[in-house]
Formats: structure tokens, sequence, C-alpha cells
């Protein structure tokens, strides 16, 4: 087994996924966390289509590697019905979306091949 360095992790984003009948409840989970962090990271469009590798619409959330324990735990205790899937940005998008993936709540299957 290969160990790997924290220190090639640039920073992490966490995808909120939804759908027509969550997207109220992910608005508002979304001005949650905007309220909360103040600016403190940086947050995505809200996608009300599926973007890129995630097969479900989603809205993004980028932040910094220190910042991880306190975001996450928060999205961990508050995220409802709503799945969020987290992974770091290593500069290898396919193994960090496939091998370093965190899901909270229920995991998708990815489309990788957009990452390829």
């Amino acid at each position: 087994m290969t160990f790997r360095d924290t220190s090639v992790i640039a920073n992490w984003h966490a995808h909120i996924y939804f759908d027509s009948s969550s997207r109220d409840a992910a608005w508002a989970f979304r001005e949650q966390i905007e309220a909360r962090w103040n600016g403190r990271l940086q947050m995505g469009r809200f996608h009300e289509r599926p973007v890129g590798p995630h097969p479900m619409w989603s809205y993004q959330l980028a932040f910094a590697h220190e910042q991880f324990a306190e975001l996450v735990g928060w999205l961990t205790l508050n995220h409802g019905a709503l799945d969020v899937f987290l992974h770091p940005n290593t500069g290898d998008a396919l193994r960090d979306h496939r091998d370093a993936a965190v899901w909270i709540g229920d995991s998708h299957e990815l489309a990788l091949g957009a990452l390829r």
C-alpha cells in the first residue's frame, strides 16, 4: 500500500445533491451554509441539471483543508434528506472522485467518463 501525504490536498469540494422534489430544501440548506460561513468558503452555482460527473442536480462548496472538520461535521449533522459528495482536490480528478470520495447520506454512481 502506498501512503500519500495530506499536503497534496489543495482544497476540498462538497457537492450537495438534489432533484425537483428536494429543490426547496437544497436552497434553504444553501442559505443556512451561506449565513453560517459568511464568505469563508466558495459557493458554486445552483445547477438544476446534472453537470460533469454528477448524476443529479447539485451545487458545490469549495473549502480549505483546514476547514474540513468544522464544515464536514456540520454537514453530517444537518444535511437532512440531502446527499453530500465530498472529494479532495489533489490534481488527479479521476482518483479524487473515484478513490478518495466521501459520502454523507446515500451514495450515487458518478459519470466518471467526464473526468477521463
